[in-house]
């Protein structure tokens, strides 16, 4: 029987055009930086993919740093905290190439526990009223914020859009203090349109892979008016902000997977994905009294569903799944091949039992209505069995 791939917020297959443009980029021998005709010519493939990029997310060509991935990219942003105020905080809920961070500074953070923070809005209050490294009370100091524009778990859209953008937050005392922000638009890009309503970030990240295009390449946008400082040292590629020999092939992949990304949201294909994911949910709503839809009727990205039925594992359905052929996941791929409880949903405040009994299925573009219907016909029949020997 066909297997139904429903990971896509894992990995997405490979687009037809990002193939072509990589086999095409595998006959150009030059090294980028190499001033003949050869290396122009690999020159060239990076700078077209540069375009593309920035192109889709909204962005100048010369904005867009080329990295090994999105948790790189992550990186080399968090490494300019010092550029702004030397304080890095994030939400509970983002991806672990961020959130890993803000754990490591937490001690120096003077009693700011972001993971309490229910909202930018929340973070940005507890960080004024505790005066974390002298934000409240040292003038001009600032602060640099973590907040991803869609959660890669629960596929729900960040709420607090006034904040997103860098800018100055009204402090309790001594007045308003500059903060700076890194927004994570992995999921978001490809998805939805790249709109930057209140104003830009300081910096943005995002992956080939998860838009149809080759793993192994991402890419930090720079808003900001300098150039970030390099965290890799020696050549001076991307203009002396990443070194190393550009990937030229996955770079002119991930090109060639952005402007098709762009050319299917032109296009609203996305509003058909998510008319499935709708049908999804309601099918299993009606047959599974105890699951719950996280965020259901909120804003969310268009192809992701997350669910819990407390008392039954997520690991179980994960594996159960995948024998009946169903390809979906337990939370953020990110973890080794380790399925664990979701950090997200423990952050958004539910009870052990609901949050490691939750799956995520996310659909792409191929996927169909029959795969939704053969997907629920098996988690139902699963689901019926797990109440029976629950009984």
């Amino acid at each position: 029987m066909r297997r139904v791939y429903l990971d896509h917020n894992a990995t997405t297959p490979l687009r037809a055009e990002a193939r072509a443009a990589m086999i095409a980029a595998m006959e150009v021998v030059g090294n980028p930086a190499s001033v003949h005709a050869e290396g122009r010519a690999a020159k060239g493939l990076v700078e077209a993919a540069r375009a593309q990029v920035a192109a889709l997310v909204g962005c100048e060509p010369s904005q867009v740093v080329f990295t090994g991935s999105a948790t790189e990219a992550a990186a080399l942003a968090v490494a300019q905290k010092g550029r702004h105020g030397g304080i890095f905080a994030s939400l509970p809920t983002e991806h672990e190439c961020l959130r890993a961070w803000s754990a490591a500074d937490l001690p120096s953070l003077h009693g700011v526990d972001g993971v309490a923070a229910a909202g930018v809005g929340d973070l940005l209050r507890r960080l004024s009223g505790r005066g974390a490294m002298g934000w409240q009370a040292g003038g001009g100091s600032a602060a640099l914020l973590a907040i991803s524009a869609a959660n890669s778990e629960t596929g729900l859209m960040m709420p607090d859009r006034g904040v997103v953008a860098s800018g100055q937050a009204e402090c309790f005392e001594g007045g308003p203090r500059p903060y700076s922000v890194i927004s994570d638009i992995t999921q978001m890009a490809g998805k939805m349109p790249v709109i930057y309503p209140d104003g830009r970030p300081s910096y943005a990240i995002l992956s080939a892979h998860k838009m149809g295009g080759p793993k192994g390449v991402g890419a930090l946008i720079n808003f900001t008016g300098d150039d970030p400082a390099p965290l890799l040292r020696g050549g001076g590629q991307e203009m002396g902000r990443r070194s190393g020999t550009e990937n030229v092939i996955g770079i002119a992949g991930f090109g060639a997977a952005a402007a098709a990304a762009q050319r299917d949201l032109d296009a609203g294909l996305w509003s058909g994905v998510e008319k499935l994911r709708n049908i999804l949910e309601n099918s299993l709503e009606d047959a599974a009294d105890m699951t719950i839809f996280v965020g259901k009727g909120s804003e969310r990205l268009p192809n992701t569903s997350c669910f819990a039925t407390p008392g039954w594992k997520g690991e179980t359905q994960v594996m159960q799944m995948d024998l009946s052929g169903f390809s979906v996941s337990a939370g953020s791929a990110c973890s080794s091949g380790k399925v664990r409880k979701s950090h997200v949903l423990d952050a958004m405040g539910y009870d052990e039992e609901t949050a490691g009994g939750a799956i995520r299925v996310s659909l792409g573009l191929e996927t169909t209505e029959e795969d939704v219907a053969r997907f629920c016909a098996a988690w139902i029949d699963k689901y019926q069995r797990h109440r029976a020997r629950a009984a």
